[in-house]
C-alpha cells in the first residue's frame, strides 16, 4: 500500500524545521494547508489517501482542491500560499525518491495585487514613541518606548525585537539580527536607540538570566506579538493615528525615511534583511506616488 499520506507530511514537516530551518509561523501554515489537502483528496477520491495516490493525481483534483478552498472564503494571497505548501511537500517527496507529480507546478498561482507599505511620518512615529513612553507605570513606559524605538530606529520585524534577549544590553554599536529563514544580518544601532534600551534594561523589575527575554509583559513572561499590537491599537486612538499605523509599519517607515533622506536601495535591502532587491524597491514605489501627490497638488495644471 505504501507510505500513508499523513506519514509523509510528518517527515515533510521534520524535514522543512530541521533542514530548511523553517520558522514556526510557516510550519504551522504549511501544516495546516497540507492537511487540508490531504483532508480533501480523501473525501474528493472516496478513500485514503498514500503515496500511490498521491502519484497519481491530476491537475484537475488540484484545481478542485483550489476551487473549494476559495468557495470557503480563501483570498488569493491564502491560494497563493496553499499551493506553494502543496509544492513544497511535492518536492521534498521527489527529493527523497518517494514519488515524482508535475501536476502541482503546472497550476498557475493567482497574481496578487502588490500594496505598497502604508509607513508612518516622521513626525508620528516620534509622537508614538513618545506617546508609548508615558505610561503610568514608569517600567512599562521604558519598555514600550524601547520596543517602538528599536522597530523604527533599526526596522526590525516584531518578531526580531521580541526575540532580543536580557544579555544583549547594554547594546553595543551593532546588533547582530537572526531573521527569516535563520539569516543572519548586522544592524547598526543609533545612540538613541542604545540610550532607549539601556533606559529600559535597569528599570526591568523582574530578575531574569542573561538567556531569557529582554522585552517582558507586565507579569514578567516574555512580551508577545499580541501585546505589541495592542500598545500600537492604543497608540492609534491616543493620537489619532491612521488603522495602518501598526508595529510593523514603523519598520516600514524606517526603510521610507532612510530612502528619502539619500540613503540607497542595496543599504536599506541589507538593514531590512531582504533575500530580493524586488522586495525592497517597494519602498521606491512609495516614493513615487508621495512624487506625484506633491506635483499633481502644487503645480497649476495638476488639478
Amino acid at each position: 500500500m505504501g507510505h500513508s499520506a499523513e506519514a509523509l507530511q510528518r517527515n515533510w514537516q521534520n524535514w522543512l524545521a530541521h533542514e530548511r530551518r523553517a520558522s514556526p509561523n510557516t510550519l504551522r501554515a504549511y501544516g495546516d494547508d497540507v492537511s487540508r489537502f490531504i483532508g480533501f483528496q480523501r473525501g474528493h477520491l472516496g478513500g485514503a489517501v498514500n503515496e500511490k495516490a498521491l502519484a497519481a493525481l491530476k491537475t484537475a483534483d488540484i484545481r478542485a482542491f483550489i476551487a473549494a478552498r476559495r468557495s470557503e472564503g480563501l483570498g488569493a494571497g491564502g491560494v497563493q500560499r496553499a499551493l506553494a505548501a502543496v509544492r513544497s511537500f511535492y518536492r521534498f517527496l521527489a527529493r527523497e525518491g518517494i514519488l515524482e507529480n508535475a501536476a502541482p507546478r503546472a497550476i498557475r498561482t493567482p497574481r496578487l495585487k502588490r500594496r505598497l507599505p502604508r509607513p508612518l511620518s516622521e513626525a508620528d512615529a516620534g509622537r508614538a514613541i513618545a506617546e508609548a513612553g508615558g505610561h503610568s507605570v514608569k517600567w512599562l513606559g521604558a519598555r514600550d518606548a524601547a520596543l517602538l524605538t528599536l522597530l523604527y530606529g533599526a526596522g526590525l520585524r516584531i518578531s526580531e525585537a521580541l526575540s532580543l534577549k536580557r544579555g544583549d544590553a547594554p547594546l553595543g554599536e551593532t546588533l547582530t539580527i537572526l531573521g527569516k529563514g535563520r539569516k543572519e544580518r548586522i544592524v547598526p544601532v543609533l545612540p538613541l536607540l542604545r540610550e532607549a534600551i539601556n533606559v529600559y534594561a535597569k528599570e526591568i523589575p523582574f530578575a531574569g538570566a542573561p538567556g531569557t527575554a529582554l522585552f517582558l509583559s507586565r507579569r514578567g513572561k516574555p512580551m508577545s506579538p499580541r501585546e505589541a499590537q495592542a500598545l500600537m491599537q492604543r497608540l492609534r486612538g491616543a493620537l489619532g493615528l491612521a488603522e495602518s499605523a501598526t508595529p510593523h509599519a514603523l519598520r516600514h517607515s524606517f526603510a521610507t525615511h532612510i530612502l528619502q533622506g539619500g540613503g540607497d536601495l542595496r543599504s536599506v535591502q541589507e538593514l531590512l534583511g531582504h533575500a530580493s532587491l524586488s522586495t525592497t524597491q517597494t519602498y521606491t514605489a512609495i516614493e513615487t506616488s508621495q512624487l506625484m501627490k506633491t506635483y499633481q497638488g502644487a503645480h497649476p495644471r495638476g488639478k
